[in-house]
């Protein structure tokens, strides 16, 4: 058999390379490169100025001199020349022969410091090497033709670029130095600016790996650093803040669900033993009618419970179709016609939305039993068209609900008057189930006092009428109670 490779525990496998590392290594490259490329900026440049610097020097010698001729004479002119002598800079006038008629320096009064002999006026540049000239330097010569005495001189002035060469050298050495020192300052520096860094996303990497199902109150500590490691911080908080909410909401609904079925279990439980010790069969007849009832109130149960449990997953599937509102509400009034003896007025205006009917028709039910369950005598439906959508309003002639419960009525298994018997009071889903169908369609529902007086609420759907020539807008009065007759809707 093949041998089978085993993985390691992704929390044994280490990187080679860790942040603080790479960033290291990743500053002391840009700055190795960015110091690179700026040194041979510099050096190039600097020699540039240097040579441009020792021609303009030379130049402005060789006019000065061609300046005391023109003015004076040769022989100021050459007085001149070997009284301004200055380092690394050689002047020569040169007769017409190819003699040395002055120069500044004595070693260069025999032999001429070049060939050139330009014409009057004219000026010529020559780059002479060491092994060449009469110096072991290259020099930079710049020649001038001179009129005098109808005979052409050459002014002649040379100067050596050693300087230049050295000083370029001497930027390039001192780069060549300081580059290592200033790449292990920054090396340093960032790996020290890194590691304060890591360590506080380290602390807050300890602080949620030490946080379990048993200690979700636990929170991150917070820097006071204005900055992102402060932000994640605060993101973990807040994460974990939605956790132990969620944690919260679940083990609530988890022990309310329990709670709500354990009435029903025990009732089948209890019926069951019972009828099951009569051998005569006469316990079943009597019993049966009981436990079907519990059978029912635990399968509705366990249906409001799924059909929640599917919205918070975001798995409540709906069928999405144009639906009649005003259809749907004639049937559901149909129904509480046939089993309450409230007076009932619904005023319905056509009115038509994009939506999964068996769900809508679902919370507009949970909404009607719940206030046939409050209402005294009167139950008021009404449906208005607007430029925003749809409002339907169902009024009871109950007490309304109280202000700071308004919106804990939409929660799950929640009863505001704990005194009532869950067969009575209803298992306090249904307005959470229509809560969630009416979300799921964009809609919303809301608790209020009616305007005289009672208990409102408002089921707002984003949609607007769409009428036909057979549906045209019109408002029904329908006053129903036992023995009046069906209700009609807006297209019924």
């Amino acid at each position: 058999m093949d041998a089978v490779k085993v993985s390691p525990h992704p929390a044994t496998v280490r990187t080679r390379w860790g942040v603080r590392k790479r960033a290291t290594a990743t500053a002391i490259g840009v700055v190795a490169a960015a110091l690179l490329v700026g040194g041979l900026i510099l050096l190039l440049l600097l020699q540039k100025a240097l040579v441009v610097s020792t021609e303009t020097l030379t130049r402005l010698q060789a006019e000065d001199v061609i300046a005391r001729i023109a003015e004076q004479d040769l022989d100021e002119a050459a007085r001149y020349v070997r009284s301004s002598a200055r380092p690394g800079q050689y002047v020569q006038i040169i007769d017409p022969n190819g003699s040395v008629f002055a120069a500044s320096v004595p070693a260069t009064a025999a032999t001429p410091i070049t060939t050139l002999r330009p014409h009057a006026k004219q000026t010529l540049f020559q780059h002479v090497s060491g092994v060449n000239s009469l110096f072991d330097d290259e020099l930079f010569v710049v020649a001038t033709g001179v009129g005098e005495d109808e005979k052409v001189y050459t002014v002649a002035v040379a100067a050596t670029v050693q300087v230049q060469s050295e000083t370029v050298a001497t930027v390039a050495w001192f780069m060549l130095g300081a580059a290592p020192l200033l790449l292990a300052g920054v090396g340093v520096g960032v790996w020290i600016l890194a590691g304060r860094s890591l360590r506080q996303v380290e602390r807050i990497r300890g602080q949620v790996a030490g946080i379990n199902a048993q200690r979700l109150d636990s929170r991150v500590e917070v820097p006071q650093t204005s900055d992102e490691i402060q932000a994640l911080a605060l993101t973990m908080n807040m994460m974990l803040d939605r956790l132990q909410a969620s944690d919260r909401e679940q083990r609530r609904f988890v022990s309310d669900a329990s709670h709500e079925l354990r009435s029903p279990l025990a009732t089948l439980s209890a019926g069951v033993e019972i009828a099951a010790a009569d051998s005569s069969g006469a316990m079943w007849e009597e019993m049966k009618e009981v436990l079907a009832g519990e059978t029912a109130r635990m399968r509705y149960l366990v249906e409001d419970l799924l059909t929640l449990a599917k919205t918070n997953d975001g798995g409540l599937n709906l069928d999405m179709a144009d639906v009649d509102l005003d259809d749907v509400l004639d049937e559901e009034v149909r129904r509480l016609r046939s089993m309450t003896s409230h007076k009932i007025e619904a005023r319905l205006e056509p009115a038509r939305v994009t939506g999964d009917v068996r769900r809508l028709s679902q919370a507009i039910r949970n909404v009607l039993d719940n206030a046939v369950r409050h209402a005294e005598s009167q139950i008021n439906i009404q449906v208005r068209n607007s430029a925003d959508g749809i409002l339907l309003t169902i009024d009871n002639d109950g007490p309304p609900v109280p202000i700071a419960e308004r919106e804990r009525i939409f929660e799950r298994f929640v009863r505001l008057d704990e005194s009532r018997s869950r067969e009575s009071g209803g298992s306090g889903l249904g307005l959470a189930i229509t809560s969630a169908i009416m979300s799921a369609h964009g809609g919303r529902i809301l608790s209020r006092e009616a305007p005289g007086g009672g208990c409102r609420f408002e089921l707002a759907f984003p949609g607007q009428m769409k009428s036909t020539a057979k549906d045209q807008p019109q408002q029904l009065t329908l006053l129903q109670g036992p023995g009046s007759p069906p209700a009609q809707g807006g297209r019924g």
